[in-house]
């Protein structure tokens, strides 16, 4: 395999533009496994903590992720693009790019999960969903980076060797296959919740093209817009 991995998942005060990351745990393909807890200077919130568990007392006295030796062997493995492997990658990256890294080349588990699905037939694309549904069985605990890091590793290697068989193409060619998968935003087909939930939105646009427009508003709205909702709902709107 010519591309050096790295399965990367990251915890964090909260999921707002200002929250700081807190946890970084990550596993390469060239044997390094980090997990570590960093000190940020912003309180964690409290729903962030109940999802993770890492409190206040556990990072007080810990290092900024600046200042740590996993700050710069990640920035010399971007420099080498090293290919960053995360569910949800847009997330992980933006925290870590807000601590002055830069990301080299992305997969986006999420992405690549769905784009197998072209026809919606999974109920969830969330990872823990998706370890239950294929069946990957590890010992991690859930929304842990380093557990989260165990699944992701399974779950990469599932959906690579799908691709491979589907495509009858090498593991390096799947790999740059998702890579530039990744670098699409998702078309959603179908919405899954309000008065149209379970029905098409290539339907809806013709039906009541005013409720894709008012949800196209309240997408804008959002302190973090997501990308993929704003490409389907103008997509749809022929925008």
């Amino acid at each position: 395999m010519k591309h050096t991995l790295i399965f990367i998942d990251t915890e964090t005060t909260g999921a707002g533009p200002d929250d700081r990351l807190i946890q970084i745990g990550y596993r390469t393909t060239d044997g390094k496994d980090v997990n570590q807890l960093y000190s940020c200077g912003r309180k964690i919130e409290i729903g962030a903590m109940a999802v993770h568990h890492i409190t206040e007392k556990m990072i007080a006295n810990k290092p900024v992720f600046t200042d740590s030796p996993e700050y710069h062997d990640l920035k010399d493995r971007f420099e080498k693009m090293q290919v960053f492997v995360a569910h949800n990658a847009p997330f992980d990256v933006a925290m870590i790019e807000k601590e002055g890294l830069d990301v080299g080349p992305v997969i986006d588990t999420l992405k690549i999960a769905r784009a197998l699905d072209p026809h919606e037939k999974i109920e969830s694309y969330a990872m823990q969903y998706l370890r239950y549904l294929l069946g990957i069985e590890v010992e991690a605990t859930a929304h842990d980076a380093w557990g989260d890091i165990l699944v992701l590793e399974q779950l990469f290697y599932r959906l690579l060797k799908k691709i491979t068989e589907e495509k009858n193409i090498t593991q390096d060619q799947a790999i740059d296959w998702m890579i530039e998968e990744s670098k699409k935003p998702i078309l959603y087909r179908s919405i899954r919740f309000g008065k149209y939930a379970g029905q098409k939105f290539e339907d809806i646009a013709k039906n009541d093209p005013g409720y894709l427009r008012w949800l196209l508003g309240e997408k804008e709205k959002e302190e973090i817009p997501d990308e993929n909702w704003l490409y389907t709902l103008k997509h749809y709107l022929h925008m």
